[in-house]
C-alpha cells in the first residue's frame, strides 16, 4: 500500500556561475529517471540565450526541460512568480512519476520552493515602489544601495548595487515592516521543507572558477552576444526592463546606447561576474542541510561526482 505521508523527492542542483551544472543535471537526470526545472532568472526569457547561457534542444538529450522560453523578454519575473510556475511543474512531473532536479543559481528561488514560502500576501505596494525607481533615475543606483546599507548591511553585502529591483524590494520591505528583509529571510529558513531533498552546491577552487568565467564571456561574445542584444534593442527592450538588468545584458546595451565602449563593457561583464559568484557562494554558505561538492575533490571526474549524488538520492 502506498504511503500517502511519505514526502516527494526533491533534487536540487545549484552553485555559482559557470561551474558546470548544466551538463551534470542532465547526467544525473538520466540516472533518476528526473526532469529539470531551471532557476534560472534569466533562461525563462525567449530570445536572450547567449547572455543566459542557455541550454540548447540539442544538448538536453531528451530529458524534458522546464522554466526556459516561456516569457517575452519584456515581462517581469520575480520570485513569487518562479514559485507558482515551478510549482505547476512540479505536479507534472510527480504525476509523469519522476523525480523533479531543481537546477540554476538563483539562491532565493531555491529557497522559496524548497521551503514553500507563501507568497499570497504580498499586497502591490507600487506607490512606494515607483518612488524608489524615481529615486533611483534621479540620484542613481549607488544612491539607493547606500540607502539599503544604512538600515540592512546584510542584504546590502549580498544585493549588487545593480541590481535594482532586489535593492527596492529590501527597501520597500523595510519601510512596510521595519525591520529588514535579512531578518525575514533568516526566519524563513528555518521553515521545514514538505519535501524530502538533496541540496547539492558544486563548487570549485575560486582561481579555475573565475577562469571559466573568463573564458565563458570570450565564448559569447564570439558566439555573436553584441548582436543578440542589438536585436534585442531592436524589439524595444531598454535598460528599465527587468530581463535586461541580467549580466551581460545590462553592460552591452551600454555599448550600444554610446556610454562606453566594448572593451570596457566586457571588463564590466567579467568583473560583476565574479562578484556575483562571490555572493552566490555566500547566499549557499548560509543555507541549511547542503551537500557541498567540490570538484577539486572530486579529481575533477564527473562520473565519481554522479556517483555520489546518485547514491544521496537512493538513501532518500
Amino acid at each position: 500500500m502506498a504511503d500517502y505521508n511519505k514526502k516527494r523527492k526533491l533534487i536540487i542542483l545549484t552553485g555559482p556561475t559557470a561551474v558546470g551544472k548544466s551538463a551534470l543535471s542532465i547526467e544525473l537526470a538520466k540516472r533518476i529517471d528526473g526532469e529539470i526545472v531551471s532557476a534560472d532568472s534569466m533562461q525563462v526569457y525567449k530570445y536572450m540565450d547567449i547572455g543566459s547561457a542557455k541550454i540548447r534542444e540539442a544538448d538536453m538529450c531528451g530529458i524534458p526541460h522546464h522554466l526556459i522560453n516561456i516569457l517575452m523578454p519584456w515581462e517581469e519575473f520575480h520570485v513569487a512568480r518562479f514559485k507558482q510556475l515551478a510549482a505547476q511543474a512540479l505536479e507534472g512531473i510527480y504525476e509523469r512519476g519522476h523525480i523533479p532536479v531543481i537546477v540554476g543559481g538563483t539562491g532565493f528561488y531555491i529557497q522559496a520552493l524548497l521551503y514553500d514560502i507563501d507568497f499570497s500576501k504580498e499586497e502591490d505596494h507600487s506607490e512606494i515602489r515607483k518612488r524608489l525607481e524615481t529615486e533611483a533615475a534621479q540620484y542613481g543606483a549607488e544612491y539607493l544601495h547606500q540607502c539599503l546599507a544604512k538600515v540592512d548591511q546584510s542584504s546590502a553585502k549580498l544585493i549588487h548595487p545593480n541590481n535594482q529591483k532586489r535593492v527596492i524590494r529590501a527597501l520597500e520591505f523595510w519601510e512596510l515592516n521595519g525591520y529588514p528583509i535579512s531578518r525575514h529571510n533568516e526566519q524563513q529558513r528555518q521553515r521545514k521543507s514538505p519535501y524530502s531533498f538533496c541540496y547539492f552546491v558544486l563548487t570549485d577552487e575560486r582561481s579555475c572558477l573565475y577562469e571559466k568565467i573568463e573564458r565563458r564571456v570570450d565564448g559569447m561574445l564570439e558566439e555573436g552576444l553584441v548582436e543578440e542584444v542589438k536585436r534585442l534593442k531592436d524589439m524595444g527592450c531598454h535598460s528599465q526592463m527587468v530581463s535586461m538588468q541580467g549580466l551581460g545584458y545590462k553592460e552591452i546595451l551600454d555599448h550600444l546606447d554610446g556610454k562606453c565602449t566594448l572593451e570596457e563593457s566586457v571588463y564590466r561583464i567579467k568583473r560583476d561576474t565574479r562578484h556575483f559568484a562571490k555572493r552566490q557562494l555566500t547566499w549557499f554558505a548560509r543555507e541549511r542541510d547542503v551537500l557541498w561538492i567540490n570538484k577539486k575533490d572530486y579529481h575533477y571526474c564527473d562520473l565519481q561526482i554522479l556517483e555520489y549524488m546518485e547514491s544521496c538520492v537512493k538513501a532518500l
